[in-house]
């Protein structure tokens, strides 16, 4: 059985974690095969929006195979922390939004992969968090610098030193989530909002989102730089003609992508 599963539907690309049995915990051929996807995902130009989520009602993931982990070398240890980081990195990085669907519990690399998406929509009956110290390790695939970066930093000193489990509702008062959903509607209200980008320029999109991302990194002067460039990077796309076309005929835009 393959570890993930994946489909590409009207512009939206599904990646499914496909280890049920296990709570779709991360062992290494899972790693790798997710990685693989997601490379595939990011330069086909006709996936406009991803979204990553698990196989089953019960988890998105809980984290590394425990039961993996227990037979691995220190340096397989290592090598696992080091692929599922640059996984994730690639995940934060792909040039189409992401939405991370949050359907049981997310916990340790779970968590840390719905922190490299772009948004989060959480079940309602949704647990997570990062409870790496709870097993004397720390989050080690992005979760140290992810969190903070979304909730504060002593909201996630809180959370990653306590090992804390929240809920969904408590997820989404302190912004670690972006919306809660009741859970049999989760895919439904996902799609709705994945449409919603999917209704924009993809080009624009992706000149956006790289403009926040690296911007976020960086001075003011130097973001207002790359928001320029981003800006004039659609200026000669047939995308942004079209949107000028339809606006004077009064009609929906239709884009390509070009």
């Amino acid at each position: 059985m393959d570890t993930i599963h994946y489909e590409k539907n009207d512009g939206i690309a599904w990646i499914m974690l496909n280890r049920p049995d296990s709570m779709n915990a991360f062992n290494y051929d899972m790693i790798r095969e997710l990685g693989e996807i997601v490379e595939t995902v990011r330069i086909d130009p006709e996936v406009r929006v991803a979204v990553l989520t698990g196989a089953g009602d019960r988890a998105l993931s809980v984290g590394a195979d425990l039961k993996e982990r227990k037979t691995l070398s220190d340096q397989d240890v290592k090598r696992n922390l080091n692929k599922m980081g640059e996984v994730f990195t690639a995940i934060d990085q792909m040039p189409q939004p992401t939405i991370c669907m949050i359907n049981g519990f997310a916990f340790g690399g779970g968590m840390e992969l719905a922190l490299a998406c772009d948004f989060r929509f959480a079940a309602d009956t949704a647990v997570m968090g990062l409870t790496e110290t709870g097993l004397a390790i720390i989050p080690g695939a992005g979760g140290t610098q992810r969190l903070p970066r979304l909730v504060g930093e002593a909201k996630a000193l809180e959370m990653i030193l306590t090992a804390a489990r929240l809920n969904a509702a408590d997820a989404a008062l302190c912004g670690l989530v972006t919306r809660t959903v009741e859970a049999a509607l989760l895919k439904e209200r996902t799609q709705e909002f994945a449409e919603k980008l999917l209704a924009n320029g993809p080009i624009a999109l992706q000149q956006a989102k790289f403009a926040i991302k690296q911007g976020m990194k960086t001075d003011l002067a130097t973001g207002l730089t790359i928001e320029r460039k981003a800006y004039e990077a659609t200026i000669p796309t047939e995308d942004r003609i079209e949107a000028l076309d339809a606006f004077a005929e009064k009609r929906k835009p239709v884009f390509k992508g070009k």
